[in-house]
């Protein structure tokens, strides 16, 4: 049977080289799991691919989306699940059709990955119109009127939903508008079987090292111009997809609300608790085999023997 290969960890553990390596050596391409580089314009702050990593090895939704553009992991199921169907096709073509063909993906995009492994709710897509009208009232009502109404419509999901979590409150009431129905109710959480096996390997390395790395990039982004994309950025800062830990915090220095050297310690802080977050949400894969990065000759022994 055909193999997906995942590759995730926390952000700054070291997911990029390894899967270079692995994908050179099986001559692979690279599905990026990660949701913000497929925006284009963000590729400092995303720590996207280089041009020369893009060059060697194919990859696929780098750069795909423009800032405008509507995208959530349920798309991304069935772009990914229908570029699974390709790929394996011209493995199967490349090794015969004994053969079981692999696939590599990589990211630290928790819904994404498990949208693709596990599948996920048949959730309608929102319509433009809807959008639009819901970022309105939020602009004139507020979080908290919002959330007062979610709690009409949707109790059970009003229970569970982050509150201060702009995005997902906003998600669940535009699903009660639009549908008329609570959007608890297309929360079915049943496990889709796919037709390949799915391998998980997770990265992690020790706290101090993990947070010493974490710094240390957002030192070399600074350097590499994170600053400068940002203020070209800044004109669309309402877009969902810049809504992310790197430009957030250096709009507010545009903004006058931080000095730079604030800015880039919240930069900071705030990626090693979004590092936290995303090894708890790992945590809960029960299938998935754990392993330092550098450990690259147990990981790719393990590989072969899939």
């Amino acid at each position: 049977m055909d193999t997906l290969i995942v590759v995730t960890g926390p952000t700054a553990v070291g997911k990029t080289e390894l899967c270079l390596e692995i994908a050179s050596k099986y001559n692979i391409p690279i599905i990026s799991a990660d949701s913000r580089q497929m925006y284009d314009g963000m590729r400092i702050g995303t720590a996207a691919p280089t041009a020369e990593q893009l060059q060697a090895v194919r990859h696929y939704f780098i750069g795909n989306l423009k800032l405008a553009d509507y995208y959530n992991a349920a798309m991304y199921e069935q772009d990914v699940i229908s570029l699974l169907g390709r790929l394996f096709r011209q493995g199967h073509e490349a090794l015969g059709a004994k053969h079981g063909a692999k696939a590599l993906m990589t990211g630290g995009s928790m819904m994404y990955i498990d949208a693709v492994c596990n599948g996920i709710d048949d959730i309608p897509t929102i319509e433009a119109g809807i959008r639009s009208m819901m970022k309105e009232r939020l602009e004139k009502e507020g979080l908290d009127a919002l959330c007062k109404e979610l709690e009409k419509l949707d109790p059970q999901y009003y229970e569970i939903v982050d509150k201060r979590n702009v995005r997902r409150v906003l998600h669940g009431l535009e699903i009660c508008i639009q549908t008329g129905k609570p959007y608890s109710s297309f929360r079915t959480s049943v496990t889709k079987k796919r037709n390949f096996n799915v391998v998980k390997i997770v990265l992690n390395r020790p706290r101090e090292e993990l947070y010493t790395r974490i710094n240390d990039r957002v030192d070399k982004m600074m350097d590499a111009g994170l600053l400068d994309e940002a203020k070209a950025l800044y004109p669309f800062k309402d877009s969902n997809a810049l809504n992310t830990v790197g430009y957030k915090e250096l709009f507010a220095y545009i903004e006058g609300k931080y000095t730079l050297d604030e800015a880039v310690e919240r930069i900071k802080g705030n990626t090693r608790r979004y590092a936290r977050k995303q090894l708890t949400w790992f945590k809960k894969y029960d299938d998935a085999h754990w392993y330092n990065p550098d450990d690259k000759d147990a990981i790719m022994q393990y590989i072969s023997q899939i």
